[in-house]
């Protein structure tokens, strides 16, 4: 039986679950009045701890907490179809309890518990058949992480584009984003949250009483320019957003598909309109290119020539000169077989940018009148910027976006957003997010001249685990501030970042002066993929990943580091036989590929050289 009562030194171990494959235990524990979840390894060591918890205005959920029910525990799996992500067909299993709890007055909160081989998700439900009017005032639940951890977190930023400084022990103290990873005696954990909804705010995480502890916090009242509420509210049967704690080795953090697992599946029944692919994106090299309908067109050409399937009409092309507007732009793109998308600000007074188009996303009735004049044009997609705000008011637009949109089967990406939470797999058209210090900061600072290929090599242990990230990778030429990463470390972007659509992010010459075989690879190169395996890395030193779609296998490896490394590659994942490698390798400097074919077999093993800031990409068919 995997769930015990027993009592073990100062604590009470309420109930123990085991992950389906035995390598994880959770405990429930109760010491005093509170309640924790620890969580360990086969070897029995505690990995970390978790204190419970939640308070409404009316009613305290954190201590004096008495245990009603522990249901039988309960073996699940479930699968599912992603129309984009790190896996295409999903397997899911874990074990699954529901504990019910009185407070002190005698009201019902229950905590659901689920172990998946790769870690715990857990969350608060609330039955309110009353349906009184909950006011939530704070959330007790804390990480507590032993002193020794390595850590990789992003100070709070509402758009969530900052570095992961690596920190070798807990001494930096403040408010952190999502996702934050630790590792501990070699055993990795991600923290996220996942399904967030109407009936919630989105949170961060508060190390300020102790550098160890780290507290599930509400938004601050400045977000959304001190528009919106702090403190949620809800009216009838409540569930908070899923609690995530991936664990593993870096493999199972950077393959996990556990934030999708716990989000809730589509409703929607035609999925047919909702098509992954690849943009020509005017922004990097030309801010504000979109005035410009003859830029426009080239770009609209670039997509046609390297075969991709979108365009993107980026802001302010409302102001559209020079020969055209908005609309000769789309006509000329249509004409070409490329499908454009269009850049939104999403408006109103909790956003300072008041870059046009403005407002127009931001009413029910607003969205409609514009959703239904971009069918008319022919346009799949929006890109919705500048939200900044984690508010549960702004959850709600963000949502209200997304159904609006389904309405007119059209394609969304977010951008100066909040955190992927598993929506993609509730709207998959919910292409991507931006919510990443990506490319474009190129365009602002000089920061990543010198730290792109160290955040590059941080962002798949991280950001990227938890959903699609625009990052709009790949450019060989320079913008304001140039790039140290190699042309092979660029063009292994198109695979090492997943995203749902990917807007590349180079001007014209950058691609068309590329070697043919180059050329040749960003002109075939996927988006969707049936399966991801991690090779080998470490954060903001390497990553090395294998990526297949259909028959065909893509490694891209990134050095992080500002010195030479070596790469020892052994392709076990191959079917038996022989296979055709194309190599895109560094060259004798930085601007120059080293590009060759070779035969290659399971069996065999072959190392690469990288430059500082370099990179390989391999094409194995």
């Amino acid at each position: 039986m995997l769930i015990v009562l027993l009592f073990f030194s100062a604590f009470s171990v309420l109930a123990a679950i085991k992950s389906p494959d035995g390598r994880l235990c959770v405990n429930m524990l109760q010491q005093d009045d509170k309640m924790f979840l620890a969580i360990s390894d086969m070897g029995e060591q505690e990995l970390m701890r978790v204190q419970l918890g939640f308070n409404t205005k009316e009613d305290d959920f954190s201590k004096g907490l008495k245990l009603v029910s522990v249901p039988k525990l309960q073996s699940m799996s479930e699968q599912y179809t992603n129309i984009h992500g790190k896996q295409r067909k999903v397997k899911a299993k874990y074990r699954q309890s529901v504990l019910s709890f009185a407070n002190a007055k005698g009201i019902l909160m229950n905590v659901e518990i689920r172990l998946f081989n790769d870690g715990l998700a857990f969350r608060y439900l609330l039955p309110n058949e009353a349906k009184k009017m909950l006011e939530f005032t704070d959330e007790q639940t804390t990480y507590f992480v032993p002193v020794e951890n390595h850590r990789w977190i992003q100070r709070f930023v509402t758009s969530y584009e900052g570095d992961f400084p690596y920190q070798e022990r807990g001494e930096a103290t403040g408010t952190w984003n999502y996702p934050a990873l630790f590792e501990y005696n070699g055993t990795f954990f991600l923290l996220t949250e996942a399904n967030a909804t109407r009936q919630y705010c989105a949170t961060h995480l508060d190390n300020s009483a102790n550098a160890n502890q780290y507290k599930v916090s509400f938004p601050f009242a400045y977000e959304g320019n001190g528009q919106g509420t702090v403190n949620p509210i809800w009216n009838d049967t409540w569930a908070s957003p899923w609690r995530v704690v991936i664990v593993g080795e870096l493999k199972d953090v950077v393959q996990s598909t556990l934030v999708e697992n716990v989000s809730d599946a589509t409703a929607m029944t035609d999925l047919s309109w909702i098509k992954p692919g690849r943009a020509a994106w005017v922004y990097w090299a030309y801010n504000y290119g979109t005035k410009d309908y003859k830029v426009c067109c080239q770009y609209v050409d670039l997509a046609a020539e390297m075969g991709w399937e979108y365009v993107l009409f980026d802001w302010e092309w409302d102001q559209m000169t020079n020969g055209g507007k908005l609309e000769d732009a789309v006509a000329y793109a249509l004409s070409k077989g490329i499908k454009p998308w269009m850049w939104y600000n999403s408006g109103g007074t909790h956003t300072g940018v008041r870059s046009t188009p403005l407002d127009r996303m931001l009413t029910h009735e607003n969205r409609i009148k514009e959703f239904t004049w971009l069918k008319s044009l022919g346009v799949v997609g929006v890109k919705v910027d500048f939200f900044e705000s984690d508010k549960q008011q702004m959850i709600a637009y963000y949502l209200d976006i997304l159904e609006d949109a389904a309405k007119f089967q059209m394609m969304v990406n977010f951008h100066g957003c909040t955190l992927p939470r598993g929506w993609s797999r509730t709207y998959p058209h919910l292409m991507s997010q931006e919510a990443v210090y990506g490319a474009e900061q190129y365009n602002n600072v000089p920061y990543m001249t010198d730290n792109g290929a160290r955040i590059n090599c941080l962002l798949p242990y991280t950001r990227n685990v938890v959903g699609p990230m625009d990052y709009t990778p790949v450019a060989f030429t320079h913008s304001q501030h140039p790039h140290k990463t190699s042309y092979a470390h660029e063009l292994a972007l198109s695979v090492a970042f997943e995203s749902g659509v990917q807007h590349w992010a180079d001007r014209l010459d950058g691609f068309l002066q590329l070697p043919e075989d180059a050329k040749h690879h960003m002109q075939m190169v996927p988006v969707v993929w049936d399966e991801t395996r991690f090779l080998s890395g470490y954060p903001g030193e390497s990553f090395v990943v294998a990526r297949r779609s259909g028959s065909t296998w893509y490694v891209a490896g990134l050095n992080g580091l500002d010195k030479r490394q070596d790469f020892l590659f052994h392709p076990d994942f191959l079917s038996n036989g022989s296979h055709q490698m194309t190599i895109y390798g560094d060259g004798a400097d930085e601007t120059k590929f080293a590009i060759s074919r070779r035969k290659v077999r399971a069996a065999e093993q072959f190392s690469f050289s990288c430059l500082p800031q370099g990179g390989f990409l391999l094409v194995i068919e």
